[in-house]
């Protein structure tokens, strides 16, 4: 047996404000049973409180309100508990993310910053498949994994195997602006011919010299290494004006499945010359 109750007493059972569930009723995620013409005072059904419970939960969750009604107007049960898993995979995440950068801010008030090594690298021109697209930075680790991923796929389409360290080139605007001109790479055998698939080129990069820095570990304390090395270069060579700067990712997702072990290699571009 169920009855219907005015939305105050609805807001008892459900621990939803009143002013929430007038909202919920304008954008027609929780409408109520009854409407009365005049007065417009909204009734609900003591059925509904259950489904005010799951809504109240999944809000908790910060799942957005588009989602729950997808959830809430799914009849399979199965496409119902599969948007769930989705959002709470996609929470668990945010908290190993939460997790990491709580460890970073914690070795950057507690640890001093270790020496950084430079070494020097004069790189000689050489062919690669690009993948190139203007990137907002926070979304460059996911487009980094597509990115890899159509490189390689390819590459193993093609039969060709790399001719070297895969990494990328972010432009002076990717740090100034916080999207800008990012290009994937993997090198290519000398000689190597074949037709790409659309949207990735054969290009050919530029010779270089590069101070150089490894950055060891997970990508929280990246900003570490491209200050000390920055401020190296700063310091002691010319920066080559408006050339970007080259990562090599020499261990990273493809070889491991610890962030830990990732080793990143970054290349500053300098003027030719001696250090001064």
């Amino acid at each position: 047996m169920t009855a219907t109750v005015a939305i105050g007493e609805f807001a008892r059972l459900t621990r939803l404000s009143v002013k929430t569930l007038r909202y919920y009723h304008e954008i027609e995620l929780l409408e109520p049973v009854a409407v009365a013409a005049g007065t417009g005072y909204r009734r609900y059904s003591t059925a509904q409180v259950e489904q005010a419970h799951l809504i109240r939960r999944l809000r908790d969750l910060d799942m957005p309100l588009p989602q729950i009604r997808a959830v809430l107007a799914a009849a399979d049960p199965a496409d119902r508990d599969a948007a769930l898993r989705e959002h709470l995979a996609e929470m668990e995440a945010e908290l190993e993310r939460t997790r990491a950068v709580v460890t970073s801010l914690r070795a950057l008030l507690t640890v001093p910053a270790p020496a950084i090594r430079v070494n020097y690298l004069a790189e000689p021109s050489f062919t690669a498949l690009t993948f190139t697209e203007t990137v907002d930075r926070g979304a460059i680790g996911d487009w980094c994994g597509t990115a890899f991923d159509q490189l390689y796929q390819t590459l193993t389409a093609a039969g060709v195997t790399p001719g070297g360290i895969a990494g990328a080139t972010y432009s002076t605007e990717f740090f100034t602006d916080d999207t800008g001109a990012v290009t994937a790479y993997v090198p290519l055998p000398t000689g190597t011919e074949f037709e790409p698939m659309p949207g990735l080129e054969i290009s050919e990069l530029p010779a270089r010299r590069f101070a150089v820095a490894v950055h060891s570990g997970a990508f929280e304390d990246f900003d570490r290494t491209y200050g000390a090395l920055g401020s190296h270069v700063a310091e002691h060579d010319t920066v080559l004006p408006g050339e970007p700067v080259r990562e090599r990712y020499l261990v990273g997702p493809d070889r491991t499945d610890n962030p830990a072990d990732y080793r990143t290699e970054v290349c500053w571009p300098i003027t030719e010359g001696e250090s001064r």
